[in-house]
């Protein structure tokens, strides 16, 4: 062999040998870069959600998974093709119950396949074998069997069809205050089970006490557990003091009884103005006190019914409600219940308790330009209370003896209740002015307008309607009109005229409170006044002569149907009221109707007058917005 064969050869092994290096070394790095890439699919986060709680949820969820290296796609059912389903490996699930225990209407067509793929032996019992899942439920516990049925319900198909569950299904409760708490804890053990560091565990509702060795509260808030609104979700995680004090019992009254106000519900309140009193009652400054202080005009409770605006406190002796209505203005953020099952503070308290917050509130408008000191000072003395802030204040057992007190300092009562407590009506001594909320004229606007606790509301509604016609004294209709929900029904409202025969029917505009998570109404469901107008007309003409419309308030898109019989006297309207007579007749302890402490109502307060319900002793501020800019306009009314 020629010493340029052998050269040839050994080139030719050095560049076999090389190739064969650089292609395995590609292989290698091919397959380690074809692990490193994200899947074809990532693992869903599904989130089923009416009022975007369980929505807000599964976000945060997703940010704190990701902040532990564990990459999820969130994802909306109605966007979702349901078919795909059986090519996933790993699911979550923030599960919202909506009403008679079902999942929210958007989620509806993914729920049914879901069910249908459960019960149909042609899809099998391994469809799902290869993926696992975990379900948190946000619902109320008021509701009582349908508590969290819709999460119970996707469990049951998920496993019927094969799929492994990690974690039994954990159900939250949005009346307890700790949702949130709840709902962390559990995605912190969702994460443990995924990185394999531990197996599945039980779940708590409530605080888990495991939640600071999982994971620090502050690296927690850092990945997006932020704060939020009580229904929508709860609110902010506390800080570890206020966390061990809750955990100690810190919720718990005397003797182990729950008081109705937990520590987060009583932040949450307190952030949107309320003085909270004991620990069911609260206390909150009217925007048309604060008008009137200013004298720029009182609300329609003035143009209606006499009532000094400055010299009214709002006020409840239950923060509790047994609705939950779309319309809500207070957001939902107080608790709700069938029953009262709280500490339950003392009548004199409560009243003590209010003025005294009322007092401290009206105190700090001194020097708010427009107050005088004379107004300030009527305004320091209350003499009407309104018990309508929020909640139901008949729940409370000693409304009775609330009321007299009240009665017996010369203050005035406006009672509101929204008509699912009829027995409680029944037993209620004299009331000023005692109203029932009619929300709906049927029963299934009702139910889907408020939302009732009660399996029975309509019966309840009915009845509470019908106790109206033994009381005595002065009783309301009161109507929230709400385009595209209940402003058509003018023949079943009419039907319900006869069922309590109220002295009066007042009939408002719902109030648009901006955009929250708990409700989806938007200024177009919003009437105008003439739109308000043009029902009271009409409801009135169906009442044939019983009623005609009396007065109006153009500012509170507000009016009032009143009886004729009663009081319309020689062609002049009496809707005011007399109040030092009411005190005496009540002192007296003989029996008195509504026609004896009746006074004028002023011709300005009449409707179709040209001031519109305005007194014009006031002076009326108009706010003109032009390119962002706002000016006030005063009127000489």
């Amino acid at each position: 062999m020629t010493t340029s064969l052998k050269i040839h050869i050994a080139l030719l092994s050095v560049f076999s040998l090389s190739s064969l290096y650089f292609l395995l070394k590609s292989r290698r790095l091919r397959r380690l870069s074809l692990r490193s890439s994200p899947p074809l699919t990532w693992p869903k986060i599904f989130y089923l959600s009416e009022t975007n709680t369980s929505k807000t949820l599964a976000h945060r969820l997703h940010s704190f998974l990701l902040s532990n290296s564990l990459q999820f796609e969130l994802t909306e059912p109605s966007l979702y093709e349901p078919d795909r389903l059986f090519n996933e490996n790993l699911l979550l699930f923030v599960v919202s119950t909506w009403q008679d225990g079902k999942p929210p209407t958007s989620s509806q067509y993914f729920s049914q396949f879901l069910s249908d793929a459960a019960s149909d032996f042609r899809v099998g019992s391994l469809a799902l074998s290869g993926c696992k899942f975990a379900i948190f439920g946000v619902g109320s516990a008021s509701y009582g069997d349908t508590f969290n049925a819709a999460a119970r319900d996707f469990s049951k198909w998920l496993k019927a069809l094969g799929a492994k569950e990690i974690l039994p299904v954990c159900e939250g409760d949005v009346d307890t205050g700790d949702l949130d708490m709840g709902f962390d804890a559990w995605g912190v053990k969702v994460a443990r089970v995924l990185k394999g560091e531990v197996e599945g565990e039980s779940c708590t509702n409530g605080f888990d006490e495991e939640l600071e060795e999982m994971v620090e509260i502050d690296e927690m808030e850092e990945t997006g557990f932020g704060e939020v609104d009580i229904e929508d979700i709860a609110g902010k995680i506390p800080d570890k003091n206020s966390l061990q004090g809750l955990h100690k019992g810190g919720r718990n009254g005397e003797n182990g009884v729950k008081e109705m106000v937990t520590p987060v519900i009583r932040s949450s309140l307190e952030k949107q103005g309320y003085k909270i009193i004991g620990s069911h009652s609260g206390v909150k400054l009217c925007r048309w006190t604060k008008s009137q202080l200013r004298g720029r005009g009182g609300c329609y409770k003035h143009s209606f019914y006499g009532i000094e605006s400055h010299r009214c406190m709002e006020a409840t002796p239950s923060l509790a409600c047994a609705n939950k209505c779309v319309f809500c203005w207070r957001h939902h953020t107080n608790p709700v219940g069938k029953s009262w099952r709280w500490k339950m503070d003392d009548p004199l308290e409560i009243v003590n308790g209010a003025i005294d917050q009322h007092r401290k509130m009206i105190k700090q408008m001194k020097g708010v330009p427009g107050v005088k000191q004379e107004q300030l000072d009527e305004g320091l003395a209350p003499r009407h209370c309104a018990l309508s802030l929020v909640g139901e204040p008949i729940m409370y057992p000693e409304i009775n003896s609330l009321v007299d007190e009240l009665h017996r300092r010369h203050i005035s009562t406006f009672l509101v209740t929204n008509a699912q407590f009829p027995d409680r009506i029944k037993i209620l001594r004299p009331i000023t002015q005692l109203y029932v909320s009619v929300d709906a004229a049927t029963k299934d606007s009702l139910k889907a307008i408020d939302r009732p606790l009660f399996g029975d509301f309509w019966e309840r509604f009915v009845d509470s309607l019908k106790a109206l016609k033994d009381k005595a004294q002065r009783t309301v209709y009161r109507l929230t009109l709400v385009k595209g929900w209940n402003a058509d029904d003018i023949d079943a409202y009419s039907r319900l005229l006869s069922l309590g025969e109220p002295d009066f029917v007042e009939i408002k505009g719902v109030t648009y409170c901006g955009s929250t998570a708990t409700s989806k109404l938007t200024m177009e469901n919003v009437p105008w006044h003439t739109d308000v107008k043009s029902f009271s007309e009409a409801l009135a003409l169906k009442s044939n002569g019983v009623y005609e419309v009396a007065c109006e308030h153009v500012h509170s898109c507000c009016v009032l149907l009143a009886k004729v019989n009663k009081f319309k006297i020689d062609g002049k309207w009496y809707t005011w009221i007399d109040y030092e007579r009411f005190h005496q007749l009540v002192a007296s302890e003989k029996p008195f109707n509504s026609k004896d402490y009746m006074a004028m109502t002023p011709s300005w307060a009449v409707y179709g007058a040209g001031e519109g319900g305005f007194d014009p002793d006031q002076s009326r501020y108009k706010k003109e917005r032009r390119h962002g800019t706002a000016s006030l306009k005063t009127d000489s009314a």
